[in-house]
């Protein structure tokens, strides 16, 4: 039997696992305009206290992914796949059920764990679940997937806040979690455990670290980053991320793979673009939508359909350069083209924004590139990183990538509130130069991830190989 007969059929596959991509970014982005519902359901809460719903989720999200990473490696893509799933999807229901603030930020940070299990493991289902000729094509469907949640969500979340209410954004959840269990334990093949657990001191010290560091950037702005609060998340993150890399240099089983970084400069370009992409998209995402409702006056709504155009050319420019990269130099072409892409946009708007709105001649061009760029940006870093690395790692090489981006996101949004709050005129209002300085900052760091990526990310991932040939080359494991 040939082995695409034996393999489960390709798109079940594609479908369950990129399902599962888009219900975590998803969620990274759709409670932005459910932000108001909230502050009038509580209102005797704070801005601070409300920004909880959204950093409680994005720190655990990022705390936990390079461990799960290295554990969906270890004991099977399968269980680890479900089991996050399920753990979403119940978090899902805790959230959309809270009668209070405090449960719904713990049912957040609940949803933020169970994303970070099951997103790890959906590259590796992916990757080695459906054929080595299918896999770049694969990778840039579990790209378009992420970009279009990532784009959508402002848009869905405002929709359906005006529809029906905020609980609806959680709502949703629940019926595709469902889907995606029934479709995992119908199509998706059980790997045997290839080890124990990893080494459970560094695991700790690991997401420590990495939570450390993103709870500290996410509400620095919140805090004052002078604040002991601040700096005590900020260095106790590093110091904690020091003894986990030197813990797992030493141990047998190590919570942290640093061996793929190793010598291994594609990879670490790779995480390198998605952290200064990853503060990019964010900054982006979260500064025009403000940008939409506080200085051309959309309704919520109306700036998160703004967005959709974005969505749409996320995905088709995904799936475009997963076709062509191997014709035109591989990961580095594609990222370089959709940084350029993105790049052209904040420079023209330098020149072209004004306070006055003009959606068909400026917005809507401008999200075309933009969709492109993250389409294309996020297909070229996930692809760079898997190739260049051993199939048995998948997981943690999407694990680290996704910490990269995550790591970026919380950057970028603390960027945006910083940048904004130092913009205001005299009576303490935005005007349009306060959103050009964050259009500015997106600029500067696309230009360095483009430089990053003409240094660092080659047109192969092995001597001699096509693009293409380093993931096609990876036989199907049980």
């Amino acid at each position: 039997m040939s082995t695409e007969r034996a393999l489960p059929s390709y798109w079940a596959v594609v479908l369950t696992a990129s399902g599962a991509n888009f219900l975590a970014m998803l969620d990274s982005t759709v409670t932005m305009l459910a932000m108001p519902a909230l502050q009038r359901e509580w209102s005797s809460a704070s801005l601070p206290d409300l920004s909880w719903v959204m950093s409680a989720y994005a720190v655990l999200f990022a705390a936990l992914l390079a461990p799960c990473g290295r554990i969906a490696d270890t004991l099977g893509r399968k269980r680890i796949f479900l089991g996050g799933i399920v753990l979403f999807t119940f978090a899902s229901l805790l959230c959309a059920l809270s009668p209070s603030l405090p449960l719904l930020v713990a049912a957040r940070a609940l949803q933020g764990a169970g994303a970070a299990v099951m997103v790890p493991a959906s590259l590796s289902v992916l990757l080695m679940d459906t054929s080595p000729q299918r896999r770049v094509m694969s990778i840039s469907l579990l790209s378009a997937a992420g970009g279009v949640a990532a784009a959508i969500g402002p848009g869905l979340g405002g929709l359906l806040v005006e529809a029906f209410s905020w609980h609806a954004v959680f709502l949703i959840n629940i019926p595709v979690g469902a889907a995606l269990v029934i479709a995992g334990v119908r199509v998706l093949r059980t790997a045997p455990a290839t080890g124990g657990l990893p080494d459970l001191a560094g695991t700790v010290l690991l997401a420590c670290g990495i939570g450390g560091l993103t709870l500290g950037v996410t509400n620095g702005t919140t805090w004052e980053w002078g604040s002991a609060r601040t700096l005590a998340c900020l260095v106790g993150g590093v110091l904690c991320l020091v003894l986990a890399v030197l813990r797992s240099v030493r141990h047998s089983s190590p919570a942290f793979e640093f061996s793929l970084f190793r010598g291994n400069r594609m990879f670490t370009a790779a995480n390198v673009v998605a952290l200064l992409y990853g503060t990019v998209m964010y900054a982006w995402l979260l500064g025009s939508v403000l940008f939409l409702t506080d200085i051309w006056r959309y309704s919520e709504l109306e700036a998160g359909l703004a967005q959709t155009v974005g969505a749409v050319v996320a995905a088709a420019g995904a799936v475009v350069m997963g076709k062509v990269m191997g014709r035109f130099g591989g990961p580095r072409f594609a990222a370089v083209l959709g940084m350029a892409a993105h790049a052209a946009v904040p420079a023209l708007l330098l020149f072209f924004l004004t306070d006055q709105s003009a959606f068909l001649t400026i917005w809507l061009p401008a999200s075309v590139f933009v969709g492109f760029g993250i389409g294309a940006t996020m297909m070229a870093t996930m692809s760079a990183a898997a190739e260049s690395a051993p199939a048995t790692k998948f997981a943690s090489v999407s694990a680290l990538n996704n910490t990269a981006r995550q790591i970026g996101g919380a950057l970028g949004a603390a960027a945006v509130a910083t940048i904004l709050q130092s913009g205001t005129d005299a009576d303490g209002a935005r005007t349009v130069s306060s959103y050009l300085h964050v259009f500015t900052f997106c600029l500067i760091l696309t230009v360095i991830a483009i430089v990053v990526a003409v240094i660092g990310l080659t047109t192969s991932a092995a001597k001699g190989a096509a693009p293409a040939a380093r993931l096609e080359s990876v036989p199907v494991a049980d």
